[in-house]
């Protein structure tokens, strides 16, 4: 019997309680799961490709069928080479739902095997996106109802590793 294997995509940065349920309510359904961390998302990240592996692996390590690797390139040969046939997203927002259809027609256009299944997040993590709670975390308010421990102490060490080396605060957009 062939197993199932899924690749969960994402810039992880920082990971939260949305990343984790989807990576959790996805490791029920397929054999195998593999967080795929991008190393180099168009967008300014906190934590490296090697930080964002860490705190996941942390997070998820309960997860025994769940492995994390950081990876380049495009996601579908990632999901080839490790023998998946399902992609797996998340869905917050009606407006995710274009990019991810986008994205998953454009995927299976590149390689016909693979699907994308979109697991719509829980309720209680429908406003959470990494931006904002970095945000939130810089402004001096309380994420820990948005991320697991691992990650509030990481976001307290970047930020005063960015302050010893003069570097500023972390990103933060408009809140």
């Amino acid at each position: 019997m062939t197993q199932k294997i899924a690749v969960y995509p994402g810039s992880f940065d920082p990971v939260h309680f949305g990343h984790m349920d989807i990576a959790q309510r996805a490791a029920k359904i397929f054999d195998q799961l593999i967080v795929a961390v991008y190393e180099n998302p168009k967008k300014p990240l906190c934590f490296s490709a090697a930080e964002r592996v860490a705190m996941l692996e942390t997070a998820l390590a309960d997860l025994k069928n769940v492995t994390v690797r950081a990876y380049t390139g495009l996601t579908v040969n990632l999901a080839r080479s490790v023998g998946a046939q399902v992609l797996v997203r998340g869905l917050r927002v009606i407006s995710d739902f274009e990019m991810e259809y986008q994205m998953a027609l454009t995927n299976q256009q590149l390689w016909a095997e693979v699907d994308t299944i979109c697991l719509m997040t829980r309720y209680e993590y429908a406003f959470l996106s990494a931006s904002l709670l970095k945000e939130v975390f810089m402004a001096g308010g309380d994420i820990s109802q948005m991320v697991p421990p691992v990650v509030q102490e990481m976001l307290l060490r970047k930020r005063e590793q960015r302050r010893a080396a003069g570097g500023g605060e972390i990103p933060k957009l408009s809140l």
